[in-house]
């Protein structure tokens, strides 16, 4: 497949996100309502993509997002910055002492056992990226002088408030104008966007937003519910995935956006909140290509995984040109991040490789 790809040698950076990131906070093996510490890391649907392809992958990548200027705002930045991402992109929003004015966001998440699934509580309202407008950000001066090659952002980021639908477009809009490749993920959540309008006002965004994306990612509710194209064949909780009502969504959703050069989705069927069946496919060019399964994939945190899945699937796209060994990197990827805590990866290039060439879990000595 040609994605018409930016030469590296004429852009800053591999690829930028748009989004926002929170500070997540972790009871570990316990509990939210019972905690007594918390471990804190950083995360973001959007940002973790980027992450992932700079931690793991080796890309030159950055955020664009807003903090909140303290002390809060600072330990953010320093996460990210643990992580290798450019934080020069970051608009630093002045706030006063309780956070009227804007504030940073917060994620509690708990990872879920067995039985018990996980939960995520997120306080997230009045942050400094929810009130940024386009304005905030000089898009032309990040596409056109310093050249991306491509862009990540989603629609957590497009249900945060009225204004981040604005800021959505207009950089994906002037992303396109000077040639910079756009992935969206739909990642719908109902609770975000009951506050601005629900159902309707989320497939009103995001079937606006479709009409500007190469690459558009999302899992089976996610279609549905931002795009309106239903799967056939599934049962009412999803426990039986029927990869052919798969197959058909992803050629309706295509169809409809001639401009989309490929269609992902991963496929999950949940056993346990620890043990599930896991794989994903691919369409481009008229074909869709799936990825090896991991069935009974056992899960330490699964939060992040759908993000590591497209960061995978974005590096193999850049790289490879090649949908069918792209997707087998989004699955193996996100395979390996759920296997450790933290909503973003811990491994490395040669880790997600060995799996994808059918490596075990023997120790390594």
């Amino acid at each position: 497949m040609n994605l018409n790809l930016k030469p590296k040698e004429s852009c800053t950076f591999d690829a930028v996100s748009l989004g926002e990131v929170m500070l997540r906070l972790d009871p570990g093996e316990g509990r939210i309502r019972t905690a007594r510490a918390f471990r804190a890391w950083e995360g973001g649907g959007e940002y973790n993509v980027v992450r992932g392809l700079r931690r793991c992958f080796g890309l030159k990548t950055a955020v664009i997002t807003a903090f909140a200027e303290n002390e809060i705002g600072y330990l953010m930045e320093d996460f990210i910055l643990q992580g290798g991402v450019d934080t020069s992109l970051i608009k630093w929003m002045k706030t006063d002492g309780i956070g009227r004015i804007c504030r940073n966001g917060l994620n509690f998440t708990e990872r879920g056992f067995g039985v018990r699934g996980a939960v995520g509580c997120s306080d997230r309202a009045n942050t400094a990226i929810s009130k940024a407008t386009p304005e905030d950000f000089d898009f032309d001066y990040i596409f056109g002088t310093l050249g991306v090659r491509w862009l990540h952002t989603g629609g957590i980021y497009a249900a945060l408030s009225e204004q981040s639908c604005e800021t959505v477009l207009a950089a994906i809009k002037t992303a396109k104008k000077y040639g910079t490749v756009v992935s969206y993920d739909l990642n719908y959540r109902p609770s975000m966007w009951s506050a601005i309008g629900g159902k309707e006002k989320a497939q009103q965004v995001n079937r606006e937003i479709a009409k500007y994306v190469d690459v558009m990612i999302g899992n089976e509710e996610d279609f549905t519910a931002c795009l309106g194209f239903e799967i056939e064949g599934n049962d009412e909780n999803l426990k039986t995935l029927n990869l052919d009502g798969y197959k058909k969504m992803i050629n309706r959703a295509a169809a409809a956006y001639p401009n989309f050069k490929a269609v992902a989705t991963t496929l999950r069927t949940v056993k346990t909140a620890t043990v599930n069946d896991w794989s994903a496919i691919c369409w481009a060019d008229g074909e869709i290509y799936k990825a090896k399964d991991y069935n009974g994939l056992e899960i330490l945190d699964r939060v992040g995984g759908g993000d590591s899945f497209a960061s995978g699937l974005i590096y193999g796209l850049m790289t490879t040109g090649d949908a069918a060994r792209a997707v087998e990197y989004g699955a193996a990827h996100g395979a390996l991040a759920m296997t450790t805590p933290g909503d973003t990866t811990m491994a490395r290039k040669s880790e997600v490789e060995a799996l994808m060439g059918g490596a075990g879990a023997r120790v390594q000595r």
